[in-house]
């Protein structure tokens, strides 16, 4: 009896480990890489006028800044997170965060636009393979039940707050150093990060496969062919051939990768995951959300900087308001709200908020004050925070345990094409409305560059405020759902 507990004994380390040995370190290791990526997106958004400056960006060039990151990191999620099924996800996750890093150091030594770009690009490349396995790492280390809900509800407000944090962040950096901080900063994070992943995340098995690179590949060029025809027709208009070809180009990369994914032994993206009215529904609700909230941050951050003359960090710090009720809102929408009031009834009066306070912008003017953005602010995060939660758990509904992975991936998709094209868009419609405008006689040069902004932002907001009238739609008529258990709802989310 002796001798048979001698192999027992010695098999247990190699069993897999659903609870961490240091679970609070995995947890603290885990949201502080969740908040870098999404940070990121948002930081460089109140250092944008002096890159402008600084290297001598175009308007139009100026979004790329935004769009290299959101492409590379949105287009290549899906192979990120089968790199982590395949790979073992804490090598994937540690690979992500060091490239990340790296492009981060990189980025903050740029001396030129195009040099800053592509320090973007690898930038959302390296965020591209960290996310995935962020989140796997997350419901895999945590059993199921209280721990593991609370767990999601840290990640989930780290995930919805760190885009308008990074705006406090980076006006705070830009005003005391430079534009350069907004990059640097990221690399002791870093550092930390991968440090104690490497300490305390416990592997995971490998699993053998292919990686679909004909769908990763056909799928990120298809999406960046058309942000670059739009991105290009806000300065050379629709006409313009090089607008055209990017466009056409474009949607056949995408019509080539449906083709792919449908004949792929291991599809990267299985299309049966939208056979369902209500994901498909959310997935594409999300996309119109965040395209129009984050072109509104893109238009906001110069208007406050540009038109009411305020500083990076008072420009940063006016988005506080904004960060604290998302906040706020999505820690009630997940533990009392949505149980409380059912999921549709959240998301519909989350997008019906985040409505108004869109076109609440549309009116802002030379004269208005900040407590006219204020207020647009408070009811955005509001709105924003209240349909997060519902919108997530709507895109993961009725998912098979062996497709959570590709659905979960879908989800953050969404989100950066909806940020990338959405700005795009935007941009597009701001230079139309910026070369049209009609300006008095007489004014003078800081007037008239005034009045040209404000004349785009107009448009812009009014672009946005459309693009969230979509997803109120979307929200209130095609993601219908019959009624689950309270329980299960508040764990999805």
């Amino acid at each position: 009896m002796a001798e048979a507990s001698i192999p027992v004994r010695s098999l247990r380390p190699l069993r897999p480990r659903r609870r961490p040995e240091r679970p609070r370190l995995v947890l603290a290791t885990i949201l502080t890489a969740q908040l870098m990526v999404v940070l990121d997106m948002s930081i460089v958004n109140v250092a944008l006028p002096q890159m402008q400056r600084a290297l001598d960006f175009t308007p139009t060039g100026l979004s790329w800044v935004l769009n290299a990151y959101s492409l590379a990191f949105g287009g290549l999620l899906l192979l990120g997170a089968r790199s982590g099924d395949l790979l073992g996800r804490r090598p994937t996750f540690l690979a992500g965060i060091t490239l990340f890093t790296l492009a981060s150091l990189a980025g903050g030594f740029a001396t030129t636009g195009a040099a800053l770009v592509a320090a973007r690009v690898i930038q959302g490349l390296g965020a591209a393979f960290a996310a995935p396995a962020t989140l796997s790492l997350l419901t895999t280390m945590f059993p199921e039940g209280r721990e593991r809900t609370r767990a999601l509800g840290l990640y989930t407000a780290v995930s919805i707050g760190g885009a308008s944090f990074g705006m406090v962040v980076g006006g705070i950096l830009t005003e005391i150093a430079s534009w350069r901080w907004v990059m640097w900063v990221n690399v002791p994070i870093g550092l930390v990060v991968a440090t104690t992943a490497w300490l305390a995340v416990p592997h995971t098995p490998r699993r053998h496969g292919r990686f679909d690179l004909a769908g990763a590949i056909t799928s990120t060029l298809g999406v960046s062919g058309l942000v670059y025809g739009f991105v290009h027709a806000a300065s050379d208009g629709w006409g313009d051939s090089v607008t055209l070809v990017s466009i056409a180009l474009g949607v056949a990369l995408l019509a080539a990768f449906i083709t792919i994914e449908r004949s792929a032994e291991e599809p990267i993206t299985p299309l049966s995951l939208f056979a369902s009215r209500i994901r498909s529904g959310a997935l594409l609700a999300r996309m119109f959300l965040i395209a129009g909230a984050m072109g509104a941050f893109f238009f906001l951050t110069q208007y406050l900087q540009d038109v009411l003359d305020l500083s990076p960090v008072r420009a940063g710090l006016a988005f506080l308001p904004l960060t604290a009720m998302l906040f706020v809102a999505s820690q009630a929408a997940s533990r009392v709200l949505v149980e409380r009031f059912g999921e549709r009834i959240v998301l519909v009066v989350g997008a019906s908020l985040t409505t108004l306070s869109l076109l609440w912008l549309t009116r802002l003017d030379a004269g208005s004050g900040y407590t006219d953005v204020l207020l647009s602010l408070v009811v955005l995060g509001l709105g924003n925070g209240l349909a997060f939660v519902p919108l997530t758990s709507s895109a993961l509904h009725g998912v098979q345990p062996h497709e959570a992975g590709a659905a979960s991936g879908l989800v953050n998709v969404a989100q950066q094409l909806g940020s990338a094209l959405g700005l795009a868009g935007l941009v597009t419609v701001s230079g139309h409305a910026s070369r049209s405008v009609d300006l008095a006689p007489g004014l003078g040069a800081v007037a008239r560059a005034h009045e040209t902004f404000l004349s785009g932002a107009h448009a812009a907001f009014q672009a946005a405020t459309v693009m969230l009238v979509v997803t109120l739609v979307l929200v209130t008529f095609v993601i219908r759902r019959e009624q689950v258990p309270a329980e299960v709802t508040v764990d999805r989310g």
